[in-house]
């Protein structure tokens, strides 16, 4: 399935139904600290059936080793366990893409071209981040969108 959209640039207020999105890291870790934000709530959509989460085996793992670092859950008030329940969770309800084609380098960031793969790959309506700027409009050329958690949860119907 692709969503390859030249002729017409979506707006704020288009809603997305094909909901396949990719999550940058940031919006997972921010998802454990703040179980009340949109990144959170992102997540709880997920969990009922209503957004597909996409990853590939890279972004997998960041996730992990990121929530893990221990800042983060100590923020979170989470132990060892318990964060390892999250990132079990988390990944749980990802369905795994497989980099068929890699267009590296495309961005400013070399560490986001994982999640931009991912996307392109999976067949993503939007990644969603709170580094927008880092991504540009080249996900526009795979017709994938740049959103914030909190902009992402407005365009799910």
């Amino acid at each position: 399935m692709c969503h390859l959209v030249f002729y017409k640039q979506r707006t704020e207020y288009d809603i997305i139904h094909d909901v396949r999105m990719v999550l940058d890291t940031s919006v997972v870790v921010a998802a454990m600290r703040s179980p009340t934000g949109a990144s959170a709530a992102l997540l709880m959509r997920a969990r009922k059936g209503k957004l597909t989460l996409l990853a590939n085996v890279a972004l997998a793992l960041e996730y992990e080793a990121t929530c893990r670092h221990a800042e983060h859950a100590v923020a979170a008030g989470l132990t060892a366990d318990e964060v390892g329940i999250f990132v079990d969770a988390v990944l749980a309800m990802v369905e795994p893409v497989e980099s068929h084609f890699v267009w590296r380098p495309r961005l400013r960031d070399p560490a986001d071209e994982m999640v931009l793969e991912a996307a392109a790959n999976g067949g993503a309506a939007a990644i969603v981040t709170f580094n927008q700027r880092d991504f540009g409009v080249v996900p526009l050329k795979f017709g994938v969108e740049v959103l914030t958690p909190a902009a992402a949860l407005r365009r799910i119907k």
